[in-house]
């Protein structure tokens, strides 16, 4: 059966994006650094009293997509700790090694054991001798105390020296979006405010219709100067056909119907009342914004839509190309590619070994960014993943013309 791709003109939205959004502290100087390194700390602390006020226990659920919240704080530190304290070579950037007698104690007493994520295994973090609140959030703020005087005494400004500040801002940005994540799975009522991590103008009017991409050769992956992940090099040409995308990602009165002709599973947190389609978000159950973006949908979900709607998945390589039109509206959610997560030729592990390739071949690639990803991680070029039956995260996707 076929569907229009076309969806009414969308309410002003100060999350949306609009063509090559790139990534300023991607080439932060020292100072820009530290005061992302505090705005994200600031943000983790208000998210860690949001959690305490919604869940006093906290306890959760050992699930897949889940983390003890204690686990999840004292890793935090850790983290920074690791590469920007103990690390010997911190200023050596993608030439530090990656373990060994480069690096120095921790802070806290058997930290390795408890937070390495490289070595703990998921379904044991439930049951480790975690310290309480009050030692992890002293842990937090000793290692950021130690970070940032290690930052100021960087020797130069240069991308090396300054790589493991720039890595550690993400590191704790991703992993405050995950907390919106778990409670938004787990119903729980969180302040808005810290549920947002980006806003940017609104001033492009968006378009209800498709680009039309010429057919080109498009050169995938960074290069040039800056902070990049290792999945994103090396950069390559890739050969695309001409194409037609949607301008925006599919939305609630495109997916609707359907649910409705199909007899699809409904995603999380949406429910049908006396006909009424209602939306949960963080506890709270509400009216669906037809114009608004599809949201927890896994790829499966995606792909039958698009079988559906005579349309297709966008390849990763689209998605970035057509990323550059500046009729190109993202950034509400993140939006589910047809490409299998796999490196780009001359793929070179960074120190953090473990950030890609234990999930190549068998995760999906998302791309773009939705309204929980803080503006230290948006970047037009930012290649996320997930397993493709994930629901529970923010994730939607929009199509192509087949």
């Amino acid at each position: 059966m076929s569907s229009s791709t076309k969806a009414p003109p969308r309410q002003t939205n100060p999350h949306r994006l609009n063509g090559p959004v790139t990534n300023p502290w991607r080439t932060a100087n020292a100072e820009t650094l530290a005061q992302a390194l505090s705005d994200t700390r600031q943000r983790t602390l208000g998210l860690i009293q949001a959690w305490q006020a919604a869940l006093p226990d906290l306890a959760v659920p050992p699930r897949p997509g889940m983390n003890p919240p204690l686990w999840e704080w004292g890793h935090i530190a850790w983290f920074q700790e690791w590469w920007t304290v103990r690390n010997r070579q911190r200023y050596e950037g993608t030439r530090s090694a990656s373990l060994g007698d480069g690096f120095g104690p921790s802070l806290m007493p058997r930290a390795d054991a408890l937070y390495n994520s490289s070595e703990v295994a998921h379904d044991s973090r439930w049951s480790l001798p975690l310290p309480d609140l009050q030692h992890t959030l002293r842990y937090l703020a000793e290692v950021l105390a130690h970070s940032l005087a290690h930052l100021r005494a960087a020797p130069e400004s240069t991308d090396e020296a300054l790589y493991f500040w720039r890595l550690v801002v993400q590191h704790e940005a991703m992993h405050n979006e995950a907390w919106v994540y778990m409670a938004q799975d787990l119903g729980l009522d969180l302040p808005e405010a810290l549920c947002v991590g980006h806003a940017h103008a609104d001033t492009v009017a968006v378009s209800t219709s498709a680009l039309h991409i010429p057919a080109q050769v498009w050169t995938l992956g960074h290069s040039g100067p800056g902070f990049a992940f290792d999945n994103e090099y090396q950069a390559h040409p890739v050969t695309l056909a001409a194409f037609e995308i949607d301008a925006m990602a599919v939305t609630w009165s495109q997916y609707l119907p359907f649910l409705q002709a199909m007899g699809h599973a409904l995603t999380p947190h949406v429910r049908c009342v006396q006909g009424d389609w209602q939306v949960r978000r963080l506890g709270q159950w509400g009216a669906i914004d037809l114009n608004a973006p599809v949201v927890h949908v896994n790829a499966a979900d995606a792909q039958a839509w698009c079988e559906w709607a005579g349309r297709r998945l966008p390849t990763e390589a689209e998605w970035e190309c057509a990323a550059q039109h500046p009729g190109f509206s993202w950034g509400q959610v993140w939006e589910w590619t047809g490409s299998d997560f796999v490196p780009y030729p001359g793929f070179a592990a960074h120190p953090y070994r473990d950030y890609s390739e234990p999930s190549w071949h068998h995760h999906r690639v998302l791309r773009g960014a939705c309204a929980a990803t803080s503006a230290h991680v948006v970047d037009v070029r930012y290649r996320n993943f997930f397993a493709s039956e994930r629901r529970d995260i923010f994730a939607g996707f929009r199509s192509v013309k087949l």
